[in-house]
C-alpha cells in the first residue's frame, strides 16, 4: 500500500524560498503537488510524471516553483521560490497509478499525504 507523508512546510516572508518533500513508500506513477487555501478547493499546483522528463505546472506558480523527483530515494520535491501571500495554503502530494491525461483533476490520484502548511506573510 502506498503512503506519502510530506514535510518541509513553514512559515516565511514574501520573497522568501521553502522546499517541500514527500517521501513515498510503495510504487507510483505520475505524482504530483497540490493545495488548498481555507474556503477554496483544492488546486493542482505542479505534476511530474515517473521518469521525472515531464513537468506541469499551474500558470500562477510557473517560472517560481520546480517540481522534481529522486525516484532512487523514493522521493519527490517542491521547490517554491519568489513565495507571494496568495501561496498560503496546505499542500499536498498526491499519486497517481499510472500515467494520467489531466494532471490537474484531483480524482486523478488515488493516495494522498496529510498535507504540510505553507504560510507567506507580506
Amino acid at each position: 500500500q502506498v503512503q506519502l507523508v510530506e514535510s518541509g512546510g513553514g512559515s516565511v516572508q514574501a520573497g522568501g524560498s521553502l522546499r517541500l518533500v514527500c517521501t513515498v513508500s510503495g510504487y507510483t506513477a505520475s505524482m504530483a503537488w497540490f493545495r488548498q487555501a481555507p474556503g477554496k478547493e483544492r488546486e493542482g499546483v505542479a505534476a511530474i510524471w515517473p521518469g521525472g522528463g515531464n513537468t506541469y505546472y499551474a500558470d500562477a506558480v510557473q517560472g517560481r516553483f520546480t517540481i522534481a523527483r529522486d525516484n532512487s530515494k523514493n522521493t519527490l520535491y517542491l521547490q517554491m521560490n519568489s513565495l507571494k501571500p496568495e501561496d498560503t495554503a496546505m499542500y499536498y502530494c498526491a499519486a497517481a497509478s499510472s500515467l494520467i491525461t489531466k494532471w490537474w483533476e484531483t480524482d486523478a490520484y488515488y493516495v494522498w499525504g496529510q498535507g504540510t502548511q505553507v504560510t507567506v506573510s507580506s
